[in-house]
């Protein structure tokens, strides 16, 4: 099977959780975000944030990680073959030329969000001052317990690729792909896409709390086109459950399920499953470049105007 894109859809729950603060509202310590319809979310920023932690961590264990790593959030760079953020996050990067500077993201999310309308509770704080008798008083609110859905997907065709396009007098006359990490760097990296996704535990904003997002039930779909549709399958109705399965078989796409609560599949078998195939004999991931790792180059020998105005600017 050629891979051309990975859907992770889960749910996790999560109790007296303040996972995702927003602004501190009616004079509230620290506010949950929420939907006008009660469900409290956590934003697709936190989201990426809480998964790179996990695939910065995984990667690091990683014997064959080799010079690779993951660069901060606020200083993303465009060394795509040895920055993973880089690579999987994309960056934007404002320059001229054939090149824009912007790389769009391989790995999407989407927000975290309750099944359900939230229960609200609010701790009461007290700020003591020794220099003001006006001590300040602050509520902070957190969600009592909820079902968290959430949704990633990575986008195989570009994985470790640029895409290229080419302009004249301000018209584009075509694009090309360049490679620039190899066919099993890619799988490399899938695999660390895939078992971050298990191990999503970034989202307190104060490290003696303690949240965890790890799954309680998911769906891993390893899919021969480019399709999302499979997000929808833990908030869906019994008919589009087994329409949205019936799909993906159709175009012979495969999928793993894996639940904790009931059946025989538990979530990490669910994950085992998936890493086996992933690596199975037969199985590829889908290259635009083609699969025989001809020509790879780094950002820099790819784009070498790039490198050269960071050599200007350091200078």
């Amino acid at each position: 099977m050629e891979i051309k894109g990975i859907l992770i859809t889960m749910l996790s729950p999560m109790e007296n959780h303040i996972a995702n603060g927003g602004e501190k509202l009616l004079g509230n310590a620290s506010s949950i975000k929420r939907r006008p319809d009660g469900k409290v979310y956590i934003s697709g920023q936190m989201q990426r944030h809480v998964l790179f932690n996990a695939i910065d961590r995984l990667n690091q264990d990683d014997a064959q990680k080799g010079k690779t790593y993951v660069s901060n959030g606020d200083g993303i760079g465009n060394a795509i073959e040895v920055d993973l953020r880089a690579d999987l996050g994309g960056f934007m990067h404002p320059s001229k030329g054939d090149y824009s500077g912007r790389r769009i993201a391989p790995l999407s999310v989407t927000p975290a969000v309750a099944l359900e309308p939230s229960e609200i509770g609010r701790d009461l704080m007290l700020r003591l001052s020794t220099l003001d008798r006006n001590n300040a008083v602050a509520t902070r609110e957190f969600s009592q317990g909820d079902m968290m859905h959430m949704n990633f997907f990575l986008d195989i065709n570009a994985l470790g690729v640029s895409k290229v396009f080419h302009y004249e007098n301000n018209f584009s006359i075509g694009s090309k792909y360049i490679q620039h990490i190899s066919n099993a760097e890619r799988l490399r990296r899938t695999k660390l896409y895939l078992e971050a996704t298990k191990m999503m535990n970034d989202y307190a904003n104060q490290a003696r709390n303690s949240v965890s997002g790890e799954p309680q039930q998911v769906l891993i779909v390893f899919d021969t086109k480019m399709s999302r549709k499979a997000s929808r399958y833990f908030v869906a109705s019994e008919t589009e459950k087994a329409n949205i399965l019936a799909e993906l078989k159709a175009r012979k796409a495969h999928y793993i399920l894996g639940d904790d609560l009931q059946g025989e599949k538990s979530v990490a078998t669910a994950y085992q499953e998936a890493i086996e195939f992933l690596t199975r004999d037969g199985n590829s991931l889908y290259n635009p470049c083609g699969k025989d790792n001809k020509d790879i180059k780094t950002f820099a020998e790819a784009f070498p105007e790039k490198a050269s105005e960071k050599k200007d600017s350091a200078e």
